[in-house]
């Protein structure tokens, strides 16, 4: 069902909530306070041994020694973890709610609740991200041992994240749309500079040679960026 990290400082909570969604199948970790929950969910990037890989939900208290809750999904999504959290509080006024959901969480259950109820919403998340993840595996596009997805603009090499400016990313994004396409100079200065760019068409050139330097094992011979004499550049 997933692996679950419930962070919540009263005892009492915690191993109840723990207990329910244990007999559901799901994984449990638990964390008491603040900095213990964000080393569990953080500290893979800095390679702490106490980090847990592969969390699918976090459950979240508020009201945390250490590090309150709003200050740890605040830090959680500022570290672009995608993870889905579910709020619990004592708080449960609109206001309260909307800064919830406002500072990263996905959704927001007031104390006291009922079990059938934060077992049903835990499984609507869960199938939200699940759905979420297979529409941006989609919509990736791909070519030979290059990945590129546009909805997160990030591009990958073999499994190597490729680092491109916006511009490379446009280009590279246009070519893998159309693959073995010839592209002219001045078809791709509208698709990504725009129809109103001023400048010298050269600046294809220049991005184009850019992209080789980050892509191709030999830029002066290019596997996937070639060069079609008199016409313009295509992938393949």
């Amino acid at each position: 069902m997933g692996r679950v990290l419930v962070v919540e400082d009263e005892e009492l909570i915690r191993e109840t909530v723990a207990l329910a969604l244990a007999e559901e199948g799901f994984e449990i970790i638990v964390a008491a306070d603040g900095p213990t929950a964000l080393e569990k969910l953080l500290g893979a990037a800095d390679g702490s041994k106490d980090a847990i890989p592969d969390i699918s939900l976090v459950i979240l208290d508020l009201m945390l020694p250490g590090m309150n809750g709003l200050d740890l999904c605040r830090l959680v999504r500022h570290r672009g973890m995608d993870v889905p959290i579910l709020i619990l509080s004592a708080k449960g006024t609109e206001m309260d709610r909307v800064v919830g959901l406002e500072v990263g969480a996905d959704d927001y259950l007031s104390k006291p609740f009922g079990m059938r109820e934060l077992i049903a919403r835990c499984r609507a998340l869960l199938r939200r991200y699940q759905s979420k993840a297979k529409s941006d595996d989609t919509s990736a596009l791909r070519f030979e041992g290059i990945t590129l997805h546009p909805n997160e603009c990030r591009a990958f090499l073999n499994d190597v994240e490729l680092n491109l400016s916006p511009k490379e990313f446009k280009i590279l994004e246009l070519f893998m749309g159309r693959p073995r396409r010839v592209w002219s100079r001045d078809q791709i200065i509208d698709r990504v500079w725009g129809y109103d760019f001023m400048g010298d068409n050269k600046t294809v050139d220049v991005h184009i040679r850019w992209l080789r330097e980050k892509l191709e094992e030999d830029p002066s011979k290019p596997k996937y960026l070639k060069t079609v004499r008199g016409f313009g550049y295509r992938l393949g």
